[in-house]
């Protein structure tokens, strides 16, 4: 059976060179660039007029933390940095059972896919008794929303007991979470190009695991052909907990657990050396921005435009909810665009710069040339916004005003060809009652006392 063939004709911009007329779609795919102007190279069976929309590619969200949607703006941690923040929510979050998860994966993959969110990645290291089956819940919950996922298999190994930050009952051994890793990677992940789950290893950081499950995830990875995710040089407390645990600086931690490696990308990366940063350009190591939560915590800024000169992809995240607290990426775009000229100066950085950290860098941290571009072949991820609300009236640049003036909502969202958002509105949800009965949970369950 032949493939339908869709036009999304004559935007009123795209970000995609030679594609002022539109694209075409064809089964799950970028079929044809249409230039402005012009008419698809084949007849078509529809047509969408894009004429009130910019178009760009699905923005592809590299880190983040689903069970923290139900404990955003908690007051047990605000106004903290990351280690006594950490402290604070660990006794909150060992309340977390299944049913909650749930609700927060699918609060969590709804917002993203609201901000024009086509592939979400989750770093999920929180295995309470109870919920050893966490992979499989977000898998399930992926799949019945219709957004491209990458989930990590993340873990804690090592409690307060044996010098790390987490408390006991948080933690799992390394054989059970080495266990627990190949059955889901053996179950659920894809390497295949056009892939709509994919799953990852990501112990959590260098101050709650050990080196051997550093180690033995590595080789799990290379055995699988997945990918592998983890914090680094988030913070200066990290830095000296592994000067004084280990004697050396977290990328010298990084190297002696073999992943120096371009399978590898790592969440914040703010702590770099000039030497480090060459040595991870060097290895292609990749590294996810995430500027609204290392503003929210202080944590500091990372050297995008450094690391990106030195050979290593940079992609964005929106971090957990419980230091963003949002899920939405296409304002993590903005922020990344703000803090960045902050950094390097208003010329350094543009909104072009921004959109592409959020699209094709990310699918490079991601280790994907299938999507986080419009070109012809690639996966139909698509976000497309209005510019009909206030905040852009007398904007003049339609790319730019969905960065500077502030685009938070897709009006539509298209994942490998389907339509998953339409009139800003979720297929297949109920975004009122899912509000109340997460916020209901989120109150019972993790609530002040």
């Amino acid at each position: 059976m032949t493939a339908r063939r869709l036009w999304i004709r004559n935007p009123l911009a795209i970000l995609a060179a030679g594609a002022g007329g539109g694209v075409v779609v064809e089964g799950s795919r970028i079929a044809e660039r249409v230039p402005s102007g012009g008419r698809p190279s084949l007849p078509v069976d529809e047509t969408f007029d894009a004429s009130r929309h910019v178009v760009i590619p699905g923005l592809i969200n590299t880190h983040h933390h689903f069970f923290q949607t139900l404990t955003r703006a908690h007051p047990a941690a605000i106004n903290k940095p990351l280690f006594p923040w950490l402290k604070a929510l660990y006794p909150v979050w060992d309340k977390l059972n299944a049913d909650a998860f749930r609700l927060a994966c699918r609060l969590a993959y709804t917002e993203l896919l609201l901000s024009g969110c086509t592939t979400a990645g989750d770093h999920h290291y929180l295995y309470p008794k109870g919920l050893e089956t966490a992979v499989d819940i977000q898998v399930e919950e992926a799949r019945a929303l219709g957004i491209r996922a990458v989930v990590t298999r993340g873990s804690m190994s090592v409690s307060e007991r044996d010098g790390g930050l987490p408390p006991d009952a948080l933690v799992q051994d390394d054989d059970t979470i080495l266990a627990d890793s190949e059955r889901v990677l053996s179950l659920f992940h894809d390497p295949a190009p056009g892939a709509m789950v994919q799953v990852g290893l990501a112990p959590c950081s260098p101050f709650n695991v050990t080196k051997r499950l550093m180690r033995e995830s590595a080789d799990l990875a290379e055995r699988h052909d997945c990918r592998l995710h983890t914090h680094l040089c988030e913070t200066l407390d990290e830095e000296a907990f592994c000067l004084t645990t280990f004697g050396q600086r977290p990328v010298d931690y990084l190297e002696e657990v073999g992943w120096m490696s371009p399978r590898v990308w790592l969440a914040h990366g703010i702590h770099f050396n000039d030497a480090e940063v060459a040595r991870l350009g060097r290895a292609g190591v990749g590294v996810c921005h995430c500027p609204t939560s290392n503003m929210t915590l202080a944590s500091g800024r990372c050297r995008t435009c450094e690391l990106e000169a030195a050979g290593s992809p940079v992609g964005l995240g929106v971090d957990g909810s419980a230091s963003n607290d949002s899920s939405n990426l296409m304002e993590g775009v903005r922020h990344a665009l703000m803090l960045n000229r902050l950094t390097y100066g208003a010329e350094a950085v543009t909104h072009l710069d921004a959109l592409r950290w959020a699209t094709d860098g990310s699918a490079r941290c991601l280790g994907r040339t299938d999507i986080g571009r419009i070109a012809e072949g690639c996966e139909a991820d698509l976000a497309l916004f209005t510019l009909d609300e206030l905040r852009f009236s007398g904007s003049h640049d339609p790319l730019a005003a969905l960065v500077l003036c502030g685009a938070h909502r897709a009006d539509r969202v298209m994942v490998a060809g389907c339509w998953r958002v339409l009139d800003g509105q979720p297929l297949g949800v109920d975004t009122g009652l899912l509000r109340e009965e997460h916020t209901r949970l989120a109150h019972r369950l993790f609530g002040a006392s």
